[in-house]
């Protein structure tokens, strides 16, 4: 884990996770299912809390984990059957119990937005199944990264409203 913080220090943006798109996330549109980007965001979830060591081996040695409270996700293009994947994640924003952070999904070789992920966690104490402070050492290491992060752009996707965008009439 401090390998992977010591290059935080070089790339602001943590690029943790990579995947192809398998023959089971094609829907009848011969495109990736919707369902699955969540998947696949999921799953660089994991790699960030991995790095944050609030993973599956946290949530063995603890009893504690996190729970997603809110996702919103953005569809910019279509990946198709085999295209390779990367992510990049950005943390926005956390406090005692809770973490936001954003991912954005490209297409690993044509370099292309695929989609983004915008997400609020909460730390859980998973026997009293209640929120929980995040441990003293996750939190500077979430104070570590945000201090790489704070200097960076908001995401434009991120906090956005779903809606119908109309012209204003007069």
């Amino acid at each position: 884990m401090l390998g992977a913080m010591s290059e935080l220090r070089e790339s602001p943006l943590l690029a943790l996770h990579r995947e192809v798109v398998p023959p089971e996330w094609i829907d009848y549109n011969g495109h990736m299912n919707m369902a699955y980007y969540l998947l696949a965001f999921d799953h660089a979830s994991d790699r960030l809390f991995d790095l944050l060591d609030l993973g599956i081996a946290y949530r063995k040695r603890a009893d504690h984990g996190l729970f997603t409270l809110e996702a919103h996700a953005t569809y910019e293009r279509e990946l198709r059957l085999g295209d390779p994947l990367s992510f990049t994640t950005q943390l926005l924003d956390y406090d005692a119990k809770r973490i936001h952070y954003f991912h954005w999904m490209y297409h690993a070789t044509e370099g292309y937005l695929a989609a983004t992920n915008e997400l609020i966690c909460l730390h859980v104490d998973l026997s009293a199944r209640r929120a929980a402070p995040l441990p003293t050492d996750a939190l500077a290491r979430l104070e570590g990264l945000m201090a790489a992060h704070r200097p960076l752009p908001r995401p434009p996707q991120a906090g956005r409203l779903i809606g119908i965008r109309r012209p204003r009439t007069e």
